[in-house]
């Protein structure tokens, strides 16, 4: 199983976070390559961006993940914010192709005052320009945690998002906090079952090339999005070691984005690799 976690940069820049990888014991990392609260977009020279990737490769670190900054919004009602929003994911693929980087988290969108069709429309139109812009980087649509006016929460509506982008180069990410949160009963090895069949029966399954594993605060279907370090969240045992050991959910990579420390999310990354043990 390949495990990972989102580590932060250092002073010495993006390299620094390829040490705090290492440093968990991680098989992947995930990063932001701009500051995840502004409109700023990814600033690196070429000296940093030549030593980012030899020090990636040496590594062996795969894949390596980059997430746009929380400040975009995809399917954004207001023409302004779409357009930043645009530009930034602009910018950020050509920095991710640059860099080495090969997956790009795209959080689906979220509709706000506009109604859902306007907002599916907009946040597949911010995709496509994404998937065209890309040479190699991989863009991924994450879906969202069912919070009010969520473009795409849940797998009948990420095959209807991919539907309407219709480029088979977008990509999903699932994170199991969100979809607790969005009701899939993720803490019953049943539910996680039925999960993965409709995913295969959805024909996302091709598409599937991330999971962010993330405990939950909150109980199952309560539409609020708190992560919390495996185990110390709703989930719960049977829960992990049935999306652990899932065929499907299992097969792709898994990123952290858990609130614990460098010794927390190691311990994190040995228990789930343990679950997968036979």
């Amino acid at each position: 199983m390949i495990l990972g976690a989102h580590v932060r940069r250092r002073q010495t820049g993006i390299a620094g976070a390829i040490e705090e990888a290492v440093a968990r014991g991680a098989d992947c990392l995930q990063i932001f390559i701009s500051n995840p609260r502004s409109w700023s977009g990814p600033r690196y020279d070429d000296a940093e961006a030549e030593r980012f990737r030899e020090d990636l490769a040496a590594s062996g670190l795969r894949p390596c993940v980059a997430h746009l900054s929380y400040v975009g919004n995809v399917a954004s009602w207001d023409p302004i914010t779409l357009g930043r929003t645009r530009e930034l994911l602009r910018q950020t693929v050509h920095a991710c192709d640059t860099l080495g980087v090969n997956l790009l988290i795209v959080h689906a969108g979220a509709a706000g005052p506009q109604d859902r069709g306007a907002a599916l429309r907009a946040a597949a139109e911010s995709f496509r320009l994404a998937v065209d812009e890309a040479e190699d980087v991989r863009v991924l649509a994450e879906l969202m945690a069912g919070t009010s006016g969520a473009v795409a929460s849940l797998p009948h509506e990420a095959e209807e998002l991919l539907g309407e982008v219709g480029h088979d180069r977008l990509g999903l990410c699932l994170d199991t906090a969100h979809l607790f949160a969005a009701g899939v009963a993720l803490d019953d090895p049943a539910g996680v079952a039925a999960l993965s069949d409709e995913l295969r029966g959805r024909a996302l399954a091709p598409r599937l090339a991330l999971v962010h594993a993330n405990d939950s605060v909150f109980e199952r279907g309560a539409r609020r999005d708190r992560h919390a370090d495996i185990g110390d969240g709703l989930i719960g045992h049977d829960g992990w070691r049935a999306l652990v050991n899932d065929p499907l959910i299992g097969s792709v990579p898994w990123m952290l984005e858990t609130p614990g420390d460098v010794d927390r999310q190691r311990a994190d990354i040995a228990s789930l690799r343990s679950l997968g043990e036979r």
